[in-house]
């Protein structure tokens, strides 16, 4: 009698936390690559991840569509240069149903525990709703940017109008006739405000600081352009070729005293004075840290909206939020019926709401206590069959997240065919490999633009650059496309080789 069908969600061998662009790309990789038994796990009711929770007006990507894409799934349709949410969004699906993810992805499902059973060699997960379930390999997939963060001012529950972050923007919002404050001036307000100020009655926005903002150049794609990128594969790969060399230069732009660094501030000076004709608003808007210290923003509309005769910029601090409104430092009270929180993420959480604990019940949050840290952002030693995409130090300012995924993804997938093929049960990065990473990674970050006094969501509360990667993404490349092999080690024999791809004689580290 053949033994009963077992859920395939529970019996999976690898696990993927998260059904945004990272989680959706590896899975692709993985399925490419032979690999059948791996499953999805999805808290929202739909894949997206930022896409999908982003949906305040004039959201937009600030990386051009054709270099925001996966290499291997190119969109020769992008309405413009610079794709609004809505067709990242669609983009994101699409991926999901062309190539067979959609059915693998567990919706409803979020991740709160993570337990290594040493025995078994195997993840235990818990989630949310009650559920559990097993793997051999897990990945985490959440992304640094999924957490919202409410701003750290007494009073902010009080408001007893309309009140919400710009990632869990409300649908029946109408901002019509009404009286709207937003605090925060980074990626995502300058995005709002442009959008709101046309239809509100006033707008104020809270600065902190400000920002350095470069020309947009965003344009749409005729007719035209959609036939030459569809018929014509050679000019769409120069265009993309041609997209990431350029903003590749821009890490020259993070590094103070370089030529680089010089032209894109004068840029940015440039079009500061060619928009903001009102000196004093010209000098609350020049921001007096280095360039790329904070996140370098590109908008062709966000000073013009500040022009409005309805905007009001307000750089004092705030030192209350009240019922009515705001209150700042210098006791002005600003009232308002909608407050509107563009404060960003718990970017530096790296584990929000989840406990990860490896062999010996060793708990990953205590390790990371004084900040995240992994090697190649991808592993952290003593957690076996554990792996991150865009874990710490792998974020980037000047060039597409997704060219750091693909690194990860093949790195990956070379570290599963390498463990298949040794018959091994686990992998894991040696702790003095990864010591020597972290402290070489600290000695150029100490060097950086980051550390150069701003605040930025860069850092810990301590100081601690987790989130960025000091070099160029070239350089990371490199790094994953030949790791250092000695570096991993593998244990155990006898498990891993069911995990091979099915396909007979479709070895994945053949293809790395």
């Amino acid at each position: 009698m053949p033994a009963p069908a077992r859920d395939p969600a529970t019996a999976s061998r690898i696990a993927i936390i998260g059904a945004g662009f990272a989680g959706i790309g590896l899975a692709i990789r993985l399925r490419r690559a032979g690999y059948r038994n791996f499953v999805l796990y999805e808290k929202a009711d739909r894949p997206g991840g930022t896409w999908r929770d982003n949906v305040y007006p004039g959201c937009a990507c600030d990386v051009p569509a054709h270099l925001y894409s996966f290499s291997f799934a190119p969109n020769p349709r992008w309405s413009r240069k610079y794709a609004p949410q809505p067709e990242i969004a669609a983009y994101l699906e699409r991926c999901a149903d062309d190539f067979g993810v959609r059915p693998r992805i567990r919706f409803g499902h979020d991740l709160r525990t993570a337990r290594f059973d040493e025995a078994r060699a195997r993840w235990c997960l818990g989630f949310a709703d009650g559920s559990t379930a097993e793997a051999d390999i897990l990945v985490m997939a959440r992304g640094q940017l999924s957490e919202p963060k409410l701003p750290d001012i007494p009073g902010v529950e009080s408001f007893a109008g309309t009140a919400f972050h710009s990632a869990r923007w409300r649908p029946d919002f109408d901002p019509r006739g009404r009286r709207i404050g937003v605090i925060g001036t980074g990626a995502s307000a300058i995005q709002i405000v442009p959008a709101l100020a046309g239809h509100a009655r006033s707008l104020t926005i809270f600065q902190r600081s400000p920002a350095w903002i470069i020309p947009r150049g965003d344009h749409p794609y005729g007719p035209w352009m959609h036939r030459l990128f569809a018929h014509l594969p050679g000019w769409r790969r120069l265009h993309r070729a041609r997209l990431y060399l350029f903003f590749e230069l821009l890490y020259l732009g993070f590094r103070p005293g370089t030529a680089m660094a010089r032209l894109v501030e004068a840029k940015a000076r440039a079009h500061l004075r060619s928009q903001i004709s009102d000196p004093h608003l010209r000098a609350q808007l020049t921001p007096d840290y280095p360039l790329g210290c904070k996140r370098i923003l590109l908008s062709d509309d966000y000073y013009p909206a500040l022009m409005r005769d309805n905007v009001r910029l307000v750089t004092t601090p705030i030192s209350r939020i009240t019922p009515a409104g705001a209150r700042t430092a210098d006791r002005e009270t600003h009232r308002f019926d909608a407050l509107i929180h563009a404060s960003g993420f718990a970017a530096s959480d790296f584990l929000p709401g989840l406990s990860i604990v490896g062999p010996q019940g060793r708990d990953l949050g205590a390790a990371w206590a004084d900040g995240a840290e992994a090697y190649d952002g991808v592993m952290v030693a003593g957690f076996p069959n554990l792996f991150f995409l865009y874990g710490p130090n792998t974020n980037i300012g000047h060039n597409s997240i997704l060219f750091m995924y693909e690194c990860q993804y093949r790195l990956i997938a070379r570290l599963l065919a390498e463990r298949a093929a040794r018959g091994a049960r686990t992998v894991d990065v040696r702790a003095e490999a990864m010591a020597r990473y972290n402290a070489e990674l600290a000695a150029r970050l100490e060097k950086s633009v980051w550390a150069a006094g701003c605040g930025n969501w860069y850092k810990t509360a301590s100081g601690r650059i987790t989130n960025n990667w000091p070099g160029s993404t070239l350089e990371y490349w490199y790094r994953l496309r030949y790791p250092d092999r000695a570096a991993f080690v593998y244990d155990g024999a006898g498990a891993a080789d069911r995990d091979a791809p099915e396909r007979e004689g479709d070895r994945p580290h053949a293809r790395t």
